[in-house]
C-alpha cells in the first residue's frame, strides 16, 4: 500500500532520481534509512519498475507512435515485441482508436523511421500514426 510519504517519495525521484536518501528525507521529514527502506519497498512492490535518465531535448529526436492492433492478436504481446526494438523507450497500452502508444528516440528522423518500420513488420500490427516532439516543456 502506498501512503501519502510514498507518493512524495514518488514525485521527488521522478523530478531527481539521483536524488540523495538523505536530502529525500530531509523534504520528506524521515531519515536517511527510512526513505531507503520505503524505496525498497517501493521496489520489491513492483510500484518502481526501474530507474532510468531521460536525454536532454536537444539530444536526438523523439516520436509517439501510435499503434492499432488487430483484434484477434493479444495487446500485451505486442507490447512485449515493440518493447525490445532498439530506441523504444516507453510503451503505453491506451484506449480510443489506437491500443499502443510508444515513445521513441533516435538520433535523427531516420533513427525514428527504422524504429516504425521494424514495429510494422511485428504480426498483429494493423497501422501506426506518428509524430515528431518538436519541444519538451
Amino acid at each position: 500500500m502506498v501512503d501519502e510519504i510514498d507518493e512524495r517519495i514518488l514525485r521527488l525521484l521522478e523530478e531527481n532520481s539521483r536524488m540523495s536518501y538523505v536530502e529525500i528525507g530531509r523534504k520528506v521529514g524521515l531519515s536517511e534509512g527510512a526513505v531507503r527502506n520505503r524505496v525498497q519497498a517501493l521496489v520489491s512492490g513492483g510500484v518502481i519498475n526501474r530507474f532510468t535518465i531521460e536525454k536532454a531535448s536537444t539530444h536526438g529526436v523523439r516520436a509517439l507512435t501510435m499503434i492499432a492492433v488487430d483484434p484477434g492478436t493479444p495487446t500485451y504481446e505486442v507490447s512485449k515485441r515493440v518493447n525490445q526494438l532498439a530506441g523504444v523507450e516507453r510503451i503505453y497500452e491506451v484506449t480510443g482508436e489506437y491500443d499502443i502508444v510508444m515513445v521513441s528516440s533516435g538520433s535523427s528522423i531516420e533513427g525514428i523511421n527504422r524504429v516504425i518500420e521494424d514495429v510494422r513488420k511485428i504480426m498483429g500490427v494493423e497501422k501506426t500514426n506518428t509524430i515528431i516532439v518538436l519541444r519538451t516543456i
